[in-house]
């Protein structure tokens, strides 16, 4: 047994024992790596599948929140349009309210027949100008509270935010500072027309103020007739120009002044630009109109059949003012600046004509109005005042006593 252990050559087991060794390791690292790599294979198109249904999912996702706003967004164009008003800040709501560019309707007529008053006599009253716009001020308070008052008792005013009572929450206290108005107004003007020695002046007031009763409270109610512009045409128009021109044109030594075609003339113009802003103030309102049973002309007409009435009574106004000048019941001097006038009354059709069917815009419609009815009333009383000064060769008389 020792030879033959001798006779073992030690070199060549040891030599066959490592390469066997050398053998198992080189296979296990080979399955390793194969294993390794066909993991990270399966491991990454793995990852690329699930990334790639990610990506699906959320392309998905961001097409149905897009689709889900878009028709949010139709939905609020077509439907939420009160959600608009119910944003107005309550500033806006108290400007509104107020109506301070409206009370122009209480200075034009005023400023013309004193203006008129001056064109036939030369003279004219500063302390009975100011009484009397102080007193026409009152008046146009009491009507647009009272307005306010009466239609929210028909509930014409039940979505109008800037109505008054609805501001104030209180339809008594809103009803009293009304008449309280009235009461006020009415005694500055017979105060002005007892000093002025002309009662017939006093008789036209009154039938103004008639107008503006029959024309929103109970029981006439003629707006809700459709009678609410010719009534405004005759009440700022006709009575109150003219009486206003009554009153500034009598003094101590003449109480009589003639009813000539001047002043005839220019109330009718004033008269037409008043009845202008009164029928574009109800374009925004003919669904509540139409609610309540008031029977506007809008309302009858429709917004599209509106513009086209705004269109054909600017025409007429300016109309009605070269055809005065032709028969020479105006002096040339009023044709020329009223004339002058012209762009405005082209703005107010040109608003109308394109915003009549939106009800946000067209809210702006009467107060383009009131520009052009303050404009051409401005241009009305200058030219008056300009006319007596050349051909009279006169400079204003002011009296304050």
């Amino acid at each position: 047994m020792a030879a033959a252990f001798c006779n073992l050559n030690p070199g060549s087991g040891l030599k066959k024992l490592n390469e066997y060794h050398l053998y198992q390791s080189y296979m296990t690292r080979y399955f390793l790596d194969s294993k390794r790599s066909s993991c990270f294979f399966h491991n990454g198109r793995k990852l690329f599948q699930s990334t790639y249904r990610r990506q699906l999912k959320f392309k998905k996702g961001h097409q149905s929140r897009r689709v889900i706003l878009d028709s949010k967004a139709d939905y609020s164009g077509t439907t939420n349009e009160e959600e608009k008003e119910d944003a107005v800040s309550k500033a806006t709501l108290i400007w509104r309210a107020a109506k301070l560019p409206i009370y122009s309707v209480a200075l034009v007529p005023l400023t013309v027949g004193s203006a008129a008053a001056y064109f036939q006599t030369g003279v004219c009253s500063a302390r009975r100008y100011f009484v009397l716009l102080a007193s026409s001020a009152l008046i146009i308070t009491w009507l647009n509270l009272s307005n306010d008052v009466y239609d929210y008792d028909t509930g014409a005013d039940k979505n109008k935010k800037e109505s008054v009572v609805n501001i104030v929450g209180s339809r008594t206290g809103t009803f009293i500072a009304a008449y309280l108005f009235l009461a006020l107004g009415f005694m500055g003007l017979t105060w002005a027309s007892v000093e002025a020695g002309n009662m017939r002046s006093i008789i036209l007031l009154a039938c103004a103020i008639i107008c503006g009763y029959i024309y929103q409270c109970p029981p006439f109610r003629l707006s809700y007739q459709g009678l609410g512009e010719p009534l405004c045409f005759a009440a700022f128009g006709p009575f109150a120009s003219t009486a206003f021109y009554l009153m500034q044109g009598s003094t101590s030594e003449m109480n009589y002044l003639p009813l000539g075609d001047t002043i005839l003339s220019a109330s009718v113009l004033v008269g037409f630009t008043t009845a202008l802003i009164l029928f574009c103030s109800h374009f925004h309102q003919v669904e509540g109109d139409r609610a309540v049973g008031k029977m506007s002309p809008l309302v009858r007409l429709g917004t599209k059949g509106g513009s086209r009435v705004v269109k054909v009574a600017v025409i007429a106004l300016y109309f009605f003012l070269f055809a005065f000048g032709l028969i020479k019941a105006l002096p040339f001097t009023c044709i020329i600046l009223c004339a002058l006038t012209l762009p405005m009354g082209n703005v107010v059709v040109r608003y109308v004509e394109d915003n009549h069917k939106d009800k946000q815009k067209i809210f702006m419609a009467k107060y383009y109005c009131v520009r052009l009815h303050a404009l051409f009333g401005a241009a009305l009383a200058a030219g008056l005042v300009v006319s007596r000064m050349v051909t009279k060769g006169y400079v204003p008389r002011l009296i304050f006593s």
